[in-house]
Protein backbone atom coordinates (compact mmCIF):
# COMPACT_ATOMS: atom_id res chain seq x y z
CA UNK A 1 0.00 0.00 0.00
CA UNK A 2 1.55 3.27 -1.12
CA UNK A 3 0.45 6.75 0.34
CA UNK A 4 0.54 10.35 -0.68
CA UNK A 5 -0.58 13.37 0.92
CA UNK A 6 -1.23 16.17 -1.93
CA UNK A 7 -0.70 19.31 0.49
CA UNK A 8 1.25 21.91 -2.09
CA UNK A 9 1.90 25.32 -1.33
CA UNK A 10 2.53 28.09 -3.29
CA UNK A 11 3.65 31.05 -2.79
CA UNK A 12 2.22 32.84 -6.18
CA UNK A 13 -0.91 31.35 -6.56
CA UNK A 14 -1.55 31.35 -2.59
CA UNK A 15 -3.74 28.09 -3.19
CA UNK A 16 -3.53 24.48 -1.22
CA UNK A 17 -4.10 21.16 -2.92
CA UNK A 18 -5.39 19.31 -0.33
CA UNK A 19 -6.28 15.17 0.08
CA UNK A 20 -4.73 11.66 -0.08
CA UNK A 21 -4.86 9.09 -2.43
CA UNK A 22 -4.26 5.51 -1.21
CA UNK A 23 -3.91 2.91 -4.04
CA UNK A 24 -3.86 -0.83 -3.66
CA UNK A 25 -3.04 -2.71 -6.33
CA UNK A 26 -4.69 -6.09 -6.85
CA UNK A 27 -3.34 -9.60 -8.33
CA UNK A 28 -7.24 -9.77 -10.32
CA UNK A 29 -5.75 -9.30 -13.79
CA UNK A 30 -4.56 -5.98 -14.39
CA UNK A 31 -7.24 -4.29 -12.34
CA UNK A 32 -5.94 -1.37 -10.25
CA UNK A 33 -8.58 0.00 -6.90
CA UNK A 34 -7.54 3.19 -5.81
CA UNK A 35 -9.70 4.81 -2.97
CA UNK A 36 -9.27 7.85 -2.18
CA UNK A 37 -9.07 8.96 1.84
CA UNK A 38 -9.22 12.63 2.79
CA UNK A 39 -7.86 13.18 6.06
CA UNK A 40 -10.47 15.38 7.85
CA UNK A 41 -8.69 16.10 10.87
CA UNK A 42 -5.73 17.46 8.89
CA UNK A 43 -8.57 19.34 6.52
CA UNK A 44 -9.82 20.92 9.84
CA UNK A 45 -7.19 22.92 10.74
CA UNK A 46 -6.60 24.11 8.11
CA UNK A 47 -9.97 26.01 7.84
CA UNK A 48 -10.43 26.10 11.29
CA UNK A 49 -13.40 23.56 11.09
CA UNK A 50 -15.09 20.69 9.88
CA UNK A 51 -19.00 20.97 10.76
CA UNK A 52 -20.00 20.75 6.95
CA UNK A 53 -18.63 16.88 6.89
CA UNK A 54 -21.56 14.91 6.27
CA UNK A 55 -22.11 13.02 9.80
CA UNK A 56 -23.53 9.43 9.14
CA UNK A 57 -24.21 8.53 12.46
CA UNK A 58 -28.10 10.72 12.28
CA UNK A 59 -30.55 8.23 13.19
CA UNK A 60 -34.17 9.74 12.40
CA UNK A 61 -36.50 9.94 15.22
CA UNK A 62 -39.18 7.26 15.62
CA UNK A 63 -42.80 8.19 15.57
CA UNK A 64 -44.73 10.44 13.44
CA UNK A 65 -43.35 13.27 12.12
CA UNK A 66 -43.98 16.86 13.22
CA UNK A 67 -47.25 18.42 12.25
CA UNK A 68 -46.39 21.75 9.41
CA UNK A 69 -46.60 24.91 11.49
CA UNK A 70 -47.05 27.40 8.48
CA UNK A 71 -45.40 30.28 8.65
CA UNK A 72 -47.85 32.58 6.97
CA UNK A 73 -46.34 36.07 7.39
CA UNK A 74 -44.06 34.56 4.86
CA UNK A 75 -46.32 32.82 2.63
CA UNK A 76 -47.38 36.16 2.27
CA UNK A 77 -44.58 37.92 1.65
CA UNK A 78 -43.35 35.43 -0.91
CA UNK A 79 -46.15 35.67 -2.74
CA UNK A 80 -46.53 39.30 -3.11
CA UNK A 81 -42.91 39.83 -3.77
CA UNK A 82 -43.65 37.26 -7.01
CA UNK A 83 -46.31 39.00 -8.14
CA UNK A 84 -44.39 42.13 -7.79
CA UNK A 85 -41.76 40.14 -10.00
CA UNK A 86 -44.77 39.19 -12.85
CA UNK A 87 -45.57 43.00 -13.15
CA UNK A 88 -41.65 43.67 -13.30
CA UNK A 89 -41.05 41.91 -16.47
CA UNK A 90 -44.45 43.80 -18.00
CA UNK A 91 -42.28 47.03 -17.73
CA UNK A 92 -38.89 45.51 -18.99
CA UNK A 93 -39.60 47.20 -22.47
CA UNK A 94 -40.12 50.57 -20.81
CA UNK A 95 -37.33 50.68 -19.13
CA UNK A 96 -34.02 52.70 -20.12
CA UNK A 97 -30.74 50.26 -21.07
CA UNK A 98 -28.98 52.06 -18.23
CA UNK A 99 -31.71 50.16 -15.61
CA UNK A 100 -31.31 47.21 -16.94
CA UNK A 101 -27.81 47.04 -16.76
CA UNK A 102 -27.87 48.61 -13.79
CA UNK A 103 -30.87 45.99 -12.09
CA UNK A 104 -27.77 42.90 -13.87
CA UNK A 105 -24.78 44.22 -11.94
CA UNK A 106 -26.93 44.26 -8.64
CA UNK A 107 -27.66 41.16 -9.08
CA UNK A 108 -24.25 39.56 -9.54
CA UNK A 109 -22.69 42.03 -6.80
CA UNK A 110 -25.97 40.80 -4.23
CA UNK A 111 -25.31 36.98 -5.84
CA UNK A 112 -21.35 37.18 -4.72
CA UNK A 113 -22.44 38.22 -1.28
CA UNK A 114 -23.63 34.58 -1.38
CA UNK A 115 -21.73 32.42 -3.59
CA UNK A 116 -17.89 34.08 -2.77
CA UNK A 117 -19.35 35.47 1.04
CA UNK A 118 -21.47 33.44 2.50
CA UNK A 119 -21.53 30.49 1.02
CA UNK A 120 -17.62 29.75 -0.13
CA UNK A 121 -16.17 31.79 2.77
CA UNK A 122 -17.77 31.63 5.46
CA UNK A 123 -19.18 28.80 5.55
CA UNK A 124 -16.72 26.69 4.13
CA UNK A 125 -13.41 28.72 4.96
CA UNK A 126 -12.45 27.74 1.51
CA UNK A 127 -10.14 30.81 1.69
CA UNK A 128 -9.16 33.82 3.75
CA UNK A 129 -10.08 36.99 2.84
CA UNK A 130 -8.95 40.68 3.84
CA UNK A 131 -11.13 42.73 5.87
CA UNK A 132 -11.91 45.11 2.98
CA UNK A 133 -12.97 41.90 1.24
CA UNK A 134 -15.06 40.77 3.73
CA UNK A 135 -16.54 44.36 4.19
CA UNK A 136 -17.43 44.37 0.26
CA UNK A 137 -18.57 40.90 0.82
CA UNK A 138 -21.04 41.38 3.51
CA UNK A 139 -22.27 44.48 2.04
CA UNK A 140 -23.13 42.29 -1.41
CA UNK A 141 -25.30 39.82 1.16
CA UNK A 142 -27.55 42.46 2.57
CA UNK A 143 -28.30 43.49 -0.67
CA UNK A 144 -28.99 39.48 -1.25
CA UNK A 145 -31.44 39.62 2.02
CA UNK A 146 -30.98 35.94 2.30
CA UNK A 147 -30.68 35.88 6.44
CA UNK A 148 -27.30 37.24 7.58
CA UNK A 149 -24.52 35.44 7.22
CA UNK A 150 -24.25 34.11 10.78
CA UNK A 151 -27.77 31.93 10.31
CA UNK A 152 -26.99 31.63 6.66
CA UNK A 153 -23.89 29.66 7.24
CA UNK A 154 -25.27 28.26 10.15
CA UNK A 155 -28.19 26.42 8.56
CA UNK A 156 -25.59 25.59 5.26
CA UNK A 157 -23.21 23.74 8.00
CA UNK A 158 -26.41 21.76 8.80
CA UNK A 159 -27.16 20.87 5.63
CA UNK A 160 -24.07 19.78 4.71
CA UNK A 161 -23.60 17.55 8.19
CA UNK A 162 -26.79 16.45 7.92
CA UNK A 163 -27.80 16.45 4.01
CA UNK A 164 -31.22 14.70 3.03
CA UNK A 165 -32.17 14.12 6.79
CA UNK A 166 -35.00 15.61 9.04
CA UNK A 167 -32.06 17.82 10.43
CA UNK A 168 -31.84 19.13 6.59
CA UNK A 169 -33.70 22.65 6.67
CA UNK A 170 -34.34 22.21 3.20
CA UNK A 171 -34.51 18.44 2.99
CA UNK A 172 -34.50 17.51 -0.91
CA UNK A 173 -35.96 14.11 -0.09
CA UNK A 174 -39.11 15.91 0.86
CA UNK A 175 -40.03 16.82 -2.67
CA UNK A 176 -38.97 19.79 -5.08
CA UNK A 177 -41.12 22.69 -3.83
CA UNK A 178 -39.96 21.73 0.29
CA UNK A 179 -36.19 21.92 -1.06
CA UNK A 180 -37.05 25.56 -3.46
CA UNK A 181 -39.00 27.67 -1.18
CA UNK A 182 -41.37 25.72 1.36
CA UNK A 183 -38.80 25.14 3.48
CA UNK A 184 -38.85 29.05 4.32
CA UNK A 185 -42.83 29.18 4.79
CA UNK A 186 -43.02 26.62 7.67
CA UNK A 187 -41.43 26.32 10.60
CA UNK A 188 -38.04 24.26 11.24
CA UNK A 189 -38.17 20.84 11.73
CA UNK A 190 -36.72 20.31 15.75
CA UNK A 191 -33.88 18.47 14.77
CA UNK A 192 -32.48 21.28 12.49
CA UNK A 193 -32.68 23.67 15.23
CA UNK A 194 -31.35 20.47 17.85
CA UNK A 195 -28.35 20.13 15.39
CA UNK A 196 -27.68 23.77 14.34
CA UNK A 197 -27.19 24.59 18.13
CA UNK A 198 -24.68 22.19 18.58
CA UNK A 199 -22.15 23.29 15.97
CA UNK A 200 -19.00 25.14 16.85
CA UNK A 201 -19.91 28.33 15.50
CA UNK A 202 -17.17 30.11 17.18
CA UNK A 203 -15.10 31.01 14.05
CA UNK A 204 -18.24 33.23 12.82
CA UNK A 205 -18.57 34.85 16.59
CA UNK A 206 -14.82 35.51 16.27
CA UNK A 207 -15.31 37.71 12.92
CA UNK A 208 -16.22 41.16 14.19
CA UNK A 209 -17.43 41.87 10.32
CA UNK A 210 -20.59 38.35 10.77
CA UNK A 211 -21.40 40.05 13.74
CA UNK A 212 -21.59 43.58 13.19
CA UNK A 213 -24.19 42.81 10.23
CA UNK A 214 -25.88 40.27 12.49
CA UNK A 215 -26.64 43.42 14.79
CA UNK A 216 -27.59 45.78 12.23
CA UNK A 217 -29.03 43.31 9.75
CA UNK A 218 -32.57 44.63 8.76
CA UNK A 219 -31.16 48.30 8.61
CA UNK A 220 -28.47 47.29 5.82
CA UNK A 221 -31.07 45.19 3.66
CA UNK A 222 -33.71 48.22 3.87
CA UNK A 223 -30.60 50.31 2.16
CA UNK A 224 -28.89 48.32 0.43
CA UNK A 225 -31.65 45.58 -0.80
CA UNK A 226 -34.27 48.34 -1.51
CA UNK A 227 -33.38 51.51 -1.05
CA UNK A 228 -30.38 51.98 -3.13
CA UNK A 229 -31.15 49.69 -6.25
CA UNK A 230 -34.04 52.18 -6.44
CA UNK A 231 -32.51 55.04 -6.03
CA UNK A 232 -29.93 54.84 -8.36
CA UNK A 233 -31.90 54.62 -11.54
CA UNK A 234 -34.49 57.50 -10.26
CA UNK A 235 -31.90 59.63 -9.31
CA UNK A 236 -28.96 60.16 -11.88
CA UNK A 237 -30.70 58.99 -15.28
CA UNK A 238 -34.42 59.89 -14.41
CA UNK A 239 -35.92 56.70 -14.43
CA UNK A 240 -39.24 56.39 -13.50
CA UNK A 241 -39.50 55.52 -9.72
CA UNK A 242 -41.92 52.50 -10.16
CA UNK A 243 -39.63 50.55 -13.02
CA UNK A 244 -36.47 51.73 -10.88
CA UNK A 245 -38.15 50.28 -8.10
CA UNK A 246 -39.68 47.27 -9.48
CA UNK A 247 -36.98 46.13 -12.04
CA UNK A 248 -33.65 46.30 -9.75
CA UNK A 249 -35.15 46.04 -6.68
CA UNK A 250 -38.34 43.83 -7.02
CA UNK A 251 -37.27 41.15 -10.55
CA UNK A 252 -34.09 41.02 -8.85
CA UNK A 253 -34.59 40.49 -5.70
CA UNK A 254 -36.91 37.57 -6.67
CA UNK A 255 -34.72 36.32 -9.24
CA UNK A 256 -31.80 35.62 -6.88
CA UNK A 257 -33.94 34.13 -4.18
CA UNK A 258 -35.23 31.58 -6.98
CA UNK A 259 -31.65 31.09 -8.49
CA UNK A 260 -30.15 29.92 -5.24
CA UNK A 261 -33.02 27.88 -4.51
CA UNK A 262 -32.29 25.89 -7.44
CA UNK A 263 -29.18 24.89 -5.97
CA UNK A 264 -31.19 23.31 -3.22
CA UNK A 265 -33.72 21.90 -5.07
CA UNK A 266 -32.68 21.27 -8.82
CA UNK A 267 -29.24 20.97 -7.84
CA UNK A 268 -30.54 17.87 -5.64
CA UNK A 269 -32.86 16.09 -8.16
CA UNK A 270 -31.16 16.81 -12.33
CA UNK A 271 -27.94 15.73 -13.34
CA UNK A 272 -25.27 13.40 -13.09
CA UNK A 273 -23.01 12.10 -10.22
CA UNK A 274 -19.73 11.56 -11.41
CA UNK A 275 -18.00 11.98 -8.00
CA UNK A 276 -20.39 10.04 -5.66
CA UNK A 277 -23.72 8.01 -7.18
CA UNK A 278 -24.53 7.23 -3.34
CA UNK A 279 -25.37 10.80 -2.65
CA UNK A 280 -28.58 12.67 -3.82
CA UNK A 281 -26.65 16.47 -5.14
CA UNK A 282 -26.04 16.33 -9.50
CA UNK A 283 -23.83 18.04 -11.64
CA UNK A 284 -26.70 20.50 -12.96
CA UNK A 285 -24.56 23.26 -15.69
CA UNK A 286 -27.43 24.94 -15.49
CA UNK A 287 -27.75 25.90 -12.44
CA UNK A 288 -24.31 26.78 -12.29
CA UNK A 289 -25.27 29.56 -14.71
CA UNK A 290 -27.52 31.12 -12.86
CA UNK A 291 -25.90 30.88 -9.91
CA UNK A 292 -22.45 31.50 -10.82
CA UNK A 293 -20.52 28.54 -10.42
CA UNK A 294 -22.75 26.85 -7.46
CA UNK A 295 -24.41 23.98 -9.70
CA UNK A 296 -21.80 21.24 -9.43
CA UNK A 297 -23.28 19.72 -6.49
CA UNK A 298 -22.19 16.41 -6.67
CA UNK A 299 -18.63 17.74 -6.41
CA UNK A 300 -19.62 20.39 -3.62
CA UNK A 301 -20.67 18.08 -1.69
CA UNK A 302 -18.08 15.34 -1.97
CA UNK A 303 -15.85 17.96 -1.47
CA UNK A 304 -16.96 20.96 0.51
CA UNK A 305 -13.45 22.57 0.87
CA UNK A 306 -12.70 23.43 -2.44
CA UNK A 307 -12.98 27.04 -2.75
CA UNK A 308 -13.79 26.51 -6.59
CA UNK A 309 -16.95 23.83 -6.11
CA UNK A 310 -15.55 22.14 -9.24
CA UNK A 311 -12.89 20.78 -10.68
CA UNK A 312 -13.09 22.75 -13.85
CA UNK A 313 -11.62 25.98 -12.75
CA UNK A 314 -13.90 29.01 -14.22
CA UNK A 315 -15.83 27.22 -16.54
CA UNK A 316 -19.61 28.43 -15.65
CA UNK A 317 -17.88 29.52 -12.81
CA UNK A 318 -18.28 33.37 -11.98
CA UNK A 319 -17.76 33.05 -8.38
CA UNK A 320 -14.07 31.30 -9.23
CA UNK A 321 -13.01 33.91 -11.65
CA UNK A 322 -13.46 36.34 -8.77
CA UNK A 323 -11.80 34.73 -5.97
CA UNK A 324 -9.41 34.37 -8.51
CA UNK A 325 -9.41 37.99 -9.18
CA UNK A 326 -9.25 39.02 -5.46
CA UNK A 327 -6.01 36.42 -4.82
CA UNK A 328 -4.38 38.43 -7.98
CA UNK A 329 -5.58 41.51 -6.20
CA UNK A 330 -3.61 40.38 -2.46
CA UNK A 331 -7.44 40.72 -0.98
CA UNK A 332 -7.80 36.79 -0.68
CA UNK A 333 -5.35 33.87 0.26
CA UNK A 334 -4.91 30.17 0.85
CA UNK A 335 -7.26 28.55 -1.70
CA UNK A 336 -7.85 25.31 -0.84
CA UNK A 337 -7.96 22.72 -4.10
CA UNK A 338 -8.68 19.31 -3.86
CA UNK A 339 -5.23 17.70 -5.86
CA UNK A 340 -6.28 16.06 -9.38
CA UNK A 341 -5.37 12.42 -7.88
CA UNK A 342 -7.56 12.65 -5.19
CA UNK A 343 -10.72 13.49 -7.62
CA UNK A 344 -9.64 10.91 -9.89
CA UNK A 345 -9.85 7.93 -7.33
CA UNK A 346 -12.70 9.64 -6.12
CA UNK A 347 -14.18 9.48 -9.39
CA UNK A 348 -13.26 5.92 -9.92
CA UNK A 349 -14.71 4.74 -6.92
CA UNK A 350 -18.21 6.06 -5.91
CA UNK A 351 -18.95 8.13 -9.53
CA UNK A 352 -21.36 6.92 -12.06
CA UNK A 353 -18.39 7.07 -14.93
CA UNK A 354 -20.53 10.15 -16.62
CA UNK A 355 -17.71 12.40 -17.59
CA UNK A 356 -13.28 12.75 -17.53
CA UNK A 357 -11.93 14.91 -14.92
CA UNK A 358 -11.16 18.40 -16.62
Amino acid sequence: IHCYLFKEFSSTSSTTAVGTVTSRVTRNGNAVMEKDSLNHETLAGDRGMMDDIFDATYQQKEGPRPPLRYVWRNIILMSLLHLGALFALTLLPSAKIQTLAWAVLCFMVAALGITAGAHRLWSHRTYKATLPLRIFLTIANSMAFQNDIYEWARDHRVHHKFSETDADPHNAMRGFFFSHIGWLLVRKHPDVIEKGQKLDLSDLKADKVVMFQRRYYKPSVVLLCFTLPAVVPWYFWDESIVISFFIPVILRYATGLNTTWLVNSAAHMFGNRPYDQNINPRENPLVSLGALGEGFHNYHHTFPYDYSTSEFGWRFNITTAFIDLMCLLGLASDRKKVSKEVILARKMRTGDGSHKSG
